[in-house]
């Protein structure tokens, strides 16, 4: 398991990722866990004494990779932007299964199921991770419905949640 201390960051004006808290994983150190690899990766593991897993490394482009921080961790390890954290992780090979609510619909509408088919796993995985992390029945229920909506109309997740957003 790979472990090291490094600072919460914060991106001021990064495209996309403007806003985005992180930790900084320097290319040599993502090495240790996967030599040579230059994409993404799932990782698991500990910031402090704060149980992860699922969530992915992503690569900078300059050989470093990032992990997110998003507001549950953040408010599971009780700290923010400029605090130290002790990071222990390992590559997470745990499947990443779509929920059985989600496969049940998609099979009753079967164009938005071949569009599902289609997508890359990471892609299929975005629809998913969202609608697991739904924390009421009714949320999850609604974001189901989303999916299936978005993918029959042959939206990506991104345009999905834009749509979701316009909506609102």
């Amino acid at each position: 398991m790979l472990q090291f201390t490094t600072k919460i960051l914060r991106f001021k004006e990064q495209g996309e990722k403007t806003g985005w808290t992180y930790i900084l994983v320097p290319g040599s150190l993502a090495a240790q866990l996967m030599p040579g690899n230059k994409k993404g990766f799932r990782v698991k593991g500990f910031l402090d004494d704060y149980a992860f897993g699922g969530i992915s490394l992503m690569p900078m482009g300059d050989g470093n990779f990032i992990l997110t921080l998003n507001a549950a961790v953040r408010k599971g390890i009780r700290k923010s932007r400029g605090a130290e954290v002790q990071v222990k992780m390992e590559i997470d090979t745990k499947p990443i299964m779509p929920p059985k609510e989600l496969l049940e619909c998609l099979a009753d509408e079967p164009i938005a199921m071949d569009r599902f088919k289609i997508l890359t796993k990471s892609h299929q995985n975005y629809f998913t991770n969202w609608i697991n992390q739904a924390k009421t029945e009714p949320t999850k229920a609604k974001r189901i419905a989303a999916s299936i909506n978005s993918l029959a109309k042959g939206l990506g997740f991104g345009e999905a949640l834009k749509s979701l957003r316009k909506h609102e």
